[in-house]
């Protein structure tokens, strides 16, 4: 991309999060790296790693915008001190072990003068060995995502969306495991236009945070929706959600 191009092609900040991660976060500017998109802002949050992150991220300079190596309060509070640092068209979170999906990923979706305020796309879950699983089959990107459609939870995950960076809030720290669901109900709701991209955008790292902590999780989630839908949808959509949950483990003797 010549510096005419990367003029007409908006900017956009990808942002990574990363904690004593330092084998999985190569993996992840390798994949930022290779992009054939090249109007790119990257920037990097260390939370004060031990393991020689910080070296991993000094060997990567070349292509990294801004990066801090110190404490901070947490996964979400990490992701707004990235959004603070963020000056790009366009928002996109790649946090350590995920992967955008291609190296033309970027370079088939973003075009020039674009009003999209919110792209969003399919994901590939893998794990640490980079095993595929294969997209996620309990939830799938809806062809036309508003945010009531939010009510069944993250039906695109946040490795999969790209959104306009004037639009998007920073993260609410009282929910400290799924403020992202909270995050993307409050863009879609500021969305004027979303476009499915009808494309895998990113490979997503298995055994996350959440699900680390699945009950504690499941709570946050209702208290969350609580505050977007009315109480009556929220208790159906969660009985409709279990039993269908049910059925594909009996089904499938899996739970991805």
């Amino acid at each position: 991309m010549s510096d005419s191009d990367k003029i007409k092609y908006p900017l956009i900040s990808i942002i990574t999060i990363v904690f004593n991660n330092k084998d999985n976060l190569i993996k992840t500017i390798k994949s930022v790296r290779e992009q054939t998109y090249k109007n790119i802002e990257y920037i990097i949050i260390d939370g004060g790693s031990t393991d020689g992150t910080a070296d991993i991220i000094k060997e990567n300079t070349d292509i990294i915008y801004k990066w801090v190596s110190e404490p901070d309060k947490g996964i979400y509070d990490a992701m707004n001190k990235g959004l603070r640092a963020a000056t790009g068209d366009y928002v996109l979170y790649m946090n350590a072990g995920d992967e955008i999906y291609s190296p033309e990923t970027l370079s088939k979706i973003i075009q020039p003068s674009d009003k999209v305020d919110f792209y969003y796309g399919d994901t590939e879950l893998t794990d640490t060995s980079g095993k595929s699983y294969g997209k996620r089959t309990l939830k799938t990107p809806p062809d036309n995502l508003t945010w009531k459609k939010m009510i069944d939870g993250m039906v695109v995950t946040h490795q999969s969306i790209i959104a306009k960076r004037v639009i998007c809030p920073e993260y609410d720290l009282k929910y400290p495991y799924c403020a992202d669901i909270d995050w993307t109900i409050k863009v879609l709701k500021k969305s004027k236009k979303t476009v499915n991209t009808k494309k895998i955008l990113s490979k997503f790292l298995i055994g996350g945070y959440s699900r680390k902590n699945t009950i504690k999780s499941l709570k946050e989630r209702y208290r969350i929706l609580r505050t977007h839908f009315n109480i009556f949808a929220v208790l159906l959509n969660h009985v409709k959600l279990s039993f269908k949950f049910g059925i594909y483990i009996i089904r499938n003797k899996r739970i991805l």
